[in-house]
């Protein structure tokens, strides 16, 4: 669990941060609200303490006696400011302190996210350019601005991010930084693959049979990996979240291209991860031109052939000193039952670790959280684990690490 700060600023965006309070709060994290005077304007107190579950703190001159202005931002482990508006970046450049934010944020160590809010005009104008630059470079993660409806008639860069994406940056953020320290930096000089996404099988120029992953569980397990100090290679199939800077990633569409890629890049990998949701079946004939209902009638029959076995291929030619753990999404409900499908699915791929987790219509794909169990080459459970995807990546990243290390 963390303790995070989050600041609210005087913006109409503000009324997205009680999304944001929540989303963070749902996820088992402490968080705690700094509002600026302008930010009540738009939102009230009880709201962000009902979401909140902690008291809203504003005054910079209260709880003086146990130096409360420097506290709050001593005991963080993470501040997101959402929405920063044009003023508070500029303030924040300039180092000013003359609100509880400002001085919450001198007086941390912690990592700083920010989600910028404003007009276009505001956002491209020079000043703020140069903050935003400013910024950066002292390492504050930057989350948006989104483009899209403003206030008014008005549209265009300047839109605060939804607060989902914020909370996955600023978690990711936390973790990075975590992670980049020296003592666990335990995965330094390690060449990690890592597939993600689902694959898509053309039938004709416009339509494809396809699965529902956002692979969203493979890019947590590269960033988790590079924040680790691996060298990552990510295989990316129609992922629909950003894979993380400083990550090579290459672009697949298909199965036979993932299996090329695959192919390709495994050789130089000591550990590799198919997170990806790759099509069993394709369709035998892609059609050169649209399918058309006036062409076929009432009915369309399609014929199917399999798909090769990547996770089986990859490892039955395998290296002795290298590892490869492979997924199972599977529908089943029944724990014993669920366990019994990953464990025959280990026996028919032959990987070394198996990854095991229950999807549904709302459950697994697409979804900011994960529940998992990982198998070992016995079908022993060696990890179980819930939570946010990133989460769960360094958790899977520990079992294997584990592992590796014992055995050795």
């Amino acid at each position: 669990m963390l303790n995070i700060v989050v600041g609210v600023t005087g913006g109409i965006a503000a009324y997205k941060a009680v999304g944001v309070i929540r989303l963070l709060v749902k996820r088992g994290h402490s968080v705690h609200v700094v509002a600026t005077d302008a930010a009540l304007r738009f939102v009230g107190r009880p709201t962000l303490e009902a979401i909140s579950r902690n008291p809203v703190a504003t005054d910079l001159y209260d709880g003086v006696a146990q130096v409360r202005h420097v506290a709050i931002g001593q005991a963080a482990d993470l501040i997101v400011i959402a929405p920063a508006t044009a003023n508070t970046i500029a303030k924040l450049t300039a180092g000013m302190a003359d609100d509880l934010l400002g001085n919450t944020v001198l007086a941390s160590t912690a990592p700083l996210v920010i989600a910028p809010a404003m007009h276009t005009e505001m956002w491209h104008n020079p000043a703020t350019v140069s903050n935003i630059a400013t910024l950066r470079s002292r390492g504050v993660t930057i989350v948006g601005p989104a483009t899209g409806q403003l206030t008014g008639q008005d549209s265009g860069p300047g839109r605060m991010e939804e607060p989902e994406t914020i909370v996955e940056a600023a978690l990711a953020t936390a973790s990075e930084q975590t992670r980049s320290s020296p003592s666990v930096r335990d995965l330094a000089g390690r060449r990690i693959l890592i597939t993600a996404g689902g694959t898509r099988e053309p039938l004709d120029p416009v339509r494809f049979l396809g699965n529902r992953s956002s692979g969203k569980q493979g890019v947590a397990l590269a960033a988790a990996a590079h924040a680790r100090g691996a060298q990552v290679t990510l295989i990316a199939a129609h992922l629909e979240v950003e894979p993380p800077g400083g990550i090579r990633t290459r672009q697949v569409t298909s199965t036979i291209e993932l299996q090329r890629a695959v192919v390709e890049e495994s050789a130089a990998a000591d550990l590799v991860i198919m997170a990806a949701a790759v099509a069993d079946y394709r369709p035998a004939d892609v059609r050169e031109a649209k399918i058309k209902k006036a062409d076929t009638g009432e009915h369309l029959t399609i014929e199917l052939v399999q798909n090769p076995d990547i996770l089986a291929e990859l490892s039955a030619t395998k290296r002795s000193d290298q590892t490869v753990v492979g997924f199972a999404a599977e529908t089943e409900t029944d724990p014993s039952a669920l366990l019994e499908l990953g464990r025959s699915k280990l026996k028919r791929k032959g990987c070394d670790y198996l990854v095991l987790n229950n999807v549904g219509w709302s459950t697994g794909f697409a979804t900011d959280g994960n529940d998992i169990r990982v198998l070992n080459s016995a079908g022993d459970i060696v990890m179980e684990a819930s939570g946010t995807k990133l989460s769960v990546a360094d958790r899977i990243l520990d079992a294997v690490s584990e592992a590796r290390h014992s055995s050795t």
